[in-house]
């Protein structure tokens, strides 16, 4: 039977700990260790974490480290990273490293290779990204596309629109990409305002094409184009679908060729490198999202092989661990 967390050692060390943290001010740790900064800021892959201006120290990250041996982090990411069903509440694997795996290499889930229908999805979504940044994708009328609409919820849409964001330096000028998800009517209209639907593309995320919201919102998309255009034949110019229920998607008026599918070891809030990032690709072509993958990749590395002490994920995990229980922040 597994033994309670709270009734570890290694918890009721870090009790005694932040007791004693929680009674010390940030300028007195400062005054007292010039080296601080220095000592509680890591790098890896070209990121900074800088963990000195928080209330905790290098004692309290090595208490964090002691916690997450005792309770098996090391060996749950290795579970993780090699398809064991870790999701135990749906019996499901954790697959999100095998969205950014490298072509070629091999990752066994049931004794099938998961990394190489990853790809295939990846070449078809780069293909469909080219043709829209080219032009040669065009609208039912033959305009180009100029107006990109992200039509989801949750992790269909937090993860793209955050994704958007943060890279709209590397973004295709020629393409404005926009992100629905509040059932609320006003959200569809005002990514609407200024849009034409000659030159509007919409991307519709749910893997079931069943999801309240994400369909409440596609409708009223889809009305939206039909009164500008006038042509039932205009919604498998204009809609893409990010799903894998085809026979929906097809009702709907897309041709499934155009659907876009991932899998159900696929967490939403990992969802981004699977083909619910098609509306980030779209913007900053397939080249540059090659490269969001390698950095992904190169993560997933530091996690699988650093020590848990250098380990940027399990230290930002266990410092949110630190503040929410011994803090309650």
């Amino acid at each position: 039977m597994q033994q309670n967390l709270h009734e570890l050692p290694e918890w009721e060390r870090l009790v005694e700990h932040s007791e004693q943290v929680r009674r010390s001010h940030l300028r007195e740790a400062f005054a007292e260790d010039p080296g601080r900064a220095d000592e509680l800021t890591l790098q890896a892959e070209g990121l900074v974490l800088d963990l000195s201006k928080g209330l905790l120290t290098r004692r309290t990250l090595e208490l964090l480290c002691d916690l997450a041996r005792a309770t098996g982090v090391p060996e749950r990411i290795e579970q993780m990273m090699s398809g064991a069903r870790i999701n135990t509440t749906e019996d499901r694997a954790v697959l999100h490293v095998a969205l950014r795996a490298e072509r070629g290499t091999t990752l066994l889930l049931d004794g099938e290779d998961v990394v190489a229908p990853v790809h295939e999805v990846l070449d078809r979504m780069a293909t469909f990204a080219d043709a829209v940044r080219d032009g040669s994708w065009t609208g039912w009328t033959g305009a180009r596309i100029a107006t990109v609409v992200n039509i989801g919820i949750g992790g269909s849409d937090l993860g793209p629109a955050m994704a958007y964001d943060a890279l709209r330096p590397f973004t295709s000028p020629a393409l404005d990409v926009r992100f629905v998800s509040n059932v609320d009517g006003a959200d569809l209209v005002d990514a609407l305002t200024g849009a034409d639907p000659a030159t509007t593309l919409f991307i519709v995320c749910s893997k079931t094409f069943t999801t309240v919201e994400t369909l409440t919102n596609a409708r009223a998309a889809r009305a939206w184009l039909l009164a500008g255009l006038g042509a039932e034949d205009a919604v498998g110019r204009h809609f893409v679908a990010v799903s894998t229920n085809l026979e929906e998607v097809a009702r709907f008026g897309i041709d499934p060729a155009n659907a876009f599918g991932f899998w159900d070891w696929v967490g939403g809030r990992y969802s981004l490198p699977s083909a619910i990032g098609l509306s980030v690709m779209v913007a900053i072509g397939p080249e540059r999202f090659g490269e969001l993958l390698a950095g992904y990749r190169s993560i997933d590395e530091h996690l699988r092989t650093a020590p848990l002490e250098e380990n940027l994920p399990v230290l930002l995990g266990l410092v949110g661990l630190w503040y929410t229980d011994f803090f309650g922040a």
